[in-house]
């Protein structure tokens, strides 16, 4: 009944509106519905939930930021870009490269107005200054290089040469430099000032990095600021999207990523600590953007999907949190930069009123790389060959019917691989890829083992390596994640070329022997 609604709807109706909203280091157990023990209350995305399909069984493909970002956009692994590992800065150069469709790209082509608001993180082309070091490609920029770019000059590749009519936000994380708002292709004010921000209010040990900065700008008014921006956008086109012309919401926020800044209104409202405190205000501002949906008359027609770039940070005071009783992962290992599930499985709830059915629950397995095979399904659409690679519709889950999605292939911060399939994870490092303990230099040193197979449905924990008992299972999930490596996809079709060499062990290098050593080993 339900696929035939859908297929009867879809045909009266126009394209739907689509707000994507990502947030930043929200974790799996940070919404109340995911985890109603937790003590952090979050009524907006409870109503969202309410009103369509909590999934219990997302992921990102990455436990970090610019990765995450790169395969929402583009439908493709983030490691087969140029970045094997870590994260971009707010100068480094694009990371989308020329002539790649992205899903703003297609939506355009499909005759949306689309529009990107808040926090880009995927690499902007400022102009160079001459004679200046260039900034890393593929890591975070140092002071050296806060002088290498010409602030004041259009950018010349960002989010409108990827498929975005209109831009408002910053460059990367709310930590990273300039701190500035960009509008299109230009930042707003110059950053001609140097600032730095606590990296959680109240706390005076560790800050955001120093460097320019516009002389009005605050960190914590990039929430209000964006959530302004998003109300505003949908508003001025909500009468061409009831005339037929749709739009294509990326709405990005900064929160709850460091630094952890809420406004004096909703300090202390947790009763826990800032963070929990810069949760409800993210959800306040979610409950505004649903608010505009409604109040323009665009509710029914708008497609809304609300999830998370990787897991909770440990910068969240994860001792205060679990003192309080809160998990910000809910039942699983890790936290954001690991391979374990804390760090790559997040909320995610769609909505999308008498098509998506309202208060239901799916435990498919899906990743916010499938965005962009939803949205070509959704529309009729058929992909290029080197479009979306790694992209599997969700569309059929949508529908009530089962998920296509058999495997999918997750990264950490140290670019350590992982490959769920079925109820099965594997891990190819000793350690937890990322931060939490063990880490993996100490994982090496303590013989660990390299490989790591977990029974999800027997132990969400992941508390029992199982490659022993099940070497078989190793060695088929190790033969398909090289299989899929090598052919540049994970979808049929034609073979495409990664776009460096994929090291999937990423092994820490041989000490080097010192002259001694070396003579003792010639001697014996």
């Amino acid at each position: 009944m339900l696929v035939c609604l859908w297929a009867t709807m879809l045909g009266a109706a126009d394209k739907p509106n689509i707000v994507f909203i990502l947030c930043d280091d929200l974790g799996y157990g940070d919404v109340s519905c995911n985890n109603p023990q937790g003590k952090i209350r979050t009524p907006h995305v409870d109503r969202l939930a309410s009103e369509g399909m909590r999934f219990t069984d997302a992921h990102t493909t990455s436990a970090v930021c610019s990765p995450t970002r790169y395969s929402l956009l583009t439908g493709r692994y983030s490691w087969r870009s140029r970045l094997q590992a870590g994260v971009l800065g707010g100068l480094s150069p694009s990371l989308i490269e020329p002539g790649r469709l992205t899903v703003a790209g297609l939506l355009r082509e499909q005759g949306y107005e689309t529009g990107v608001i808040g926090k880009w993180h995927l690499g902007l082309d400022w102009v160079p200054v001459p004679g200046r070091p260039p900034p890393p490609a593929n890591s975070i920029e140092t002071a050296a290089h806060h002088g290498s770019v010409d602030y004041l000059l259009p950018i010349t590749r960002g989010p409108l040469q990827v498929g975005f009519d209109d831009y408002f936000g910053i460059a990367a994380s709310l930590d990273m430099v300039p701190y500035t708002f960009i509008l299109r292709d230009r930042v707003i004010a110059a950053p001609t000032r140097t600032k730095q921000f606590p990296m959680m209010l109240g706390k005076t040990n560790a800050f955001t990095r120093n460097g320019p900065a516009a002389p009005e700008f605050s960190a914590d008014q990039v929430l209000p600021e964006l959530t302004r921006h998003a109300v505003a956008w949908i508003g001025q086109r909500a009468e061409a999207a009831k005339a037929g012309r749709p739009f294509f919401l990326y709405l990005a926020f900064a929160s709850p990523h460091t630094p952890i800044v809420p406004t004096k209104p909703w300090q202390g409202r947790s009763g826990i600590n800032p963070y929990a405190d810069f949760v409800l205000q993210t959800d306040d501002a979610v409950g505004q953007v649903m608010a505009a949906l409604d109040r323009h008359g665009l509710t029914t027609n708008t497609l809304v999907i609300f999830t998370s770039d990787n897991g909770c940070s440990p910068q969240a005071d994860l001792k205060v949190l679990a003192e309080a009783g809160h998990n910000p992962s809910g039942p699983w290992r890790g936290y954001k930069a690991d391979i374990y599930e804390g760090g790559h499985r997040v909320p995610f709830i769609v909505r999308w009123p008498g098509l998506v059915a309202a208060g239901s629950t799916a435990g498919d397995l899906v990743s916010l790389v499938d965005f962009m095979a939803t949205c070509a399904e959704l529309l009729g659409v058929t992909l290029p060959p080197n479009a979306g690679e790694d992209s599997i519709s969700f569309l059929p889950v949508l529908r009530g019917q089962k998920g296509r999605r058999e495997n999918l292939i997750v990264h950490s911060v140290n670019g350590k691989f992982g490959m769920r399939q079925q109820a099965w994870k594997l891990c190819l490092t000793p350690g937890s890829g990322g931060w939490s303990e063990p880490r993996d230099n100490a994982a090496y040193k303590q013989g660990l083992p390299e490989v790591q197979l977990y029974n999800l449905e027997q132990d969400p924990g992941e508390t029992q390596n199982l490659h022993l008992k099940h070497p078989e299972i190793v060695e088929r999930m190790l033969r398909l994640l090289e299989q899929q490596v090598q052919d540049g996809r994970s979808t049929p079709g034609p073979r495409q070329s990664n776009a460096v060499p994929v090291d999937i062990w990423k092994r820490p290098a041989a000490p080097k022997a010192t002259p001694s050593a070396a003579k003792k080993k010639s001697a014996g």
